[in-house]
């Protein structure tokens, strides 16, 4: 997971939004399942 994505998560959780947790897990999948490129790939799985 993106270190921007999971700082926003966590304000998120500590300020008790739900609407901006919800749309931050969307965020999440789409970015998850999105085809990438093989090079983005690998760096991805050495974070």
């Amino acid at each position: 997971m993106p270190q921007w994505l999971c700082n926003q998560l966590m304000r998120a959780f500590h300020k008790k939004d739900s609407r901006q947790i919800k749309l931050l897990n969307e965020c999440w999948y789409f970015y998850r399942n999105k085809p990438a490129s093989g090079s983005q790939r690998n760096m991805e799985n050495e974070i």
